[in-house]
């Protein structure tokens, strides 16, 4: 299926210096990246929140430089904030989104659809992304975006604005880490310090996680309780299905006790995989 996704903006890097510029801000390396294929990254202010995140691609040809496939909402901010970064580097920064827009393919092959065609890394089955004129778009999809959700949904991975607030969220908080949007090896970038400093201790307590309710969706941001106690709050949602932010600790505690998990009046199962509550059971072994 296609889908056209039209809260998707897309901005231009481009010059001498576009690719050190790049991998000495952001929070994944742009290094070699193989032909049809993406970078996930992210923007992180210095206390290592997430500002920012979204996709790198190559461009194709001689000149070089790279396309961001980001929120179309966050576009303007964005480049004020590469901008900022700039200096005295020789790059260009500038907003596309007028002329080209952002489509998807998933669950089966792309056929008939032409642009740049990059993988979504994020997980083995998200599938494709296109960016190509809006021209071309036209006609194309076959699938509409709440298909696409329930896709996203259903593969794990959140996005920011419903699953977590940007500006108050770090990397790990978000599963940057979990969907290979963090290069651990590579220099410094803004925020690397905070990043590498949980990873490190495995300190991380919040994570997003899957989660299946019956009945009528909890609201974004309902509170996710276990017995009494507040464990998380709700995010996306589609079908029975939806993605939460978690205090894992809590949600083990609550499990050994044989709590009731709910959001709001629907009663939820979560999906925690075991290597992350062994990780939250590490930090309350250092505390």
């Amino acid at each position: 299926m296609f889908c056209l996704l039209q809260d998707r903006g897309v901005i231009e890097v481009k010059g001498a210096d576009a690719t050190n510029f790049l991998q000495r801000l952001i929070t994944n390396s742009v290094l070699d990246i193989p032909r049809s294929e993406s970078r996930y990254a992210a923007l992180l202010s210095a206390q290592g929140k997430l500002l920012f995140d979204f996709f790198v691609i190559p461009l194709p040809g001689e000149g070089g430089g790279y396309l961001i496939d980001c929120l179309k909402d966050q576009v303007g901010d964005l480049v004020k904030r590469l901008n900022l970064h700039k200096l005295r580097a020789n790059v260009t920064i500038a907003n596309k989104s007028e002329e080209v827009g952002v489509g998807a393919v998933f669950d089966e092959p792309a056929r008939g659809i032409e642009g740049i065609i990059y993988r979504d890394m994020r997980t083995e089955g998200m599938g494709l992304r296109v960016i190509a004129r809006h021209g071309d778009f036209q006609g194309a999809a076959s699938a509409g975006e709440e298909d696409f959700e329930a896709h996203r949904i259903a593969e794990g991975v959140p996005k920011g604005g419903a699953d977590f607030a940007y500006g108050d969220t770090f990397v790990h908080e978000a599963n940057l880490d979990l969907l290979h949007g963090v290069d651990f090896k590579k220099g410094c970038y803004v925020g690397q310090e905070v990043v590498t400093r949980v990873e490190f201790r495995k300190s991380a307590r919040k994570r997003i996680v899957k989660f299946h309710f019956e009945g009528p969706a909890p609201a974004p941001g309902t509170e996710i309780k276990a017995g009494e106690a507040s464990i998380g709050q709700a995010g996306s949602t589609a079908g029975g299905e939806g993605l939460a932010m978690v205090r894992i600790d809590r949600f083990e505690e609550a499990r050994e006790a044989g709590e009731t998990v709910k959001a709001g009046n629907a009663r939820v199962q979560l999906t925690v995989p075991p290597e992350l509550v062994a990780s939250a059971a590490g930090v309350e072994k250092r505390l």
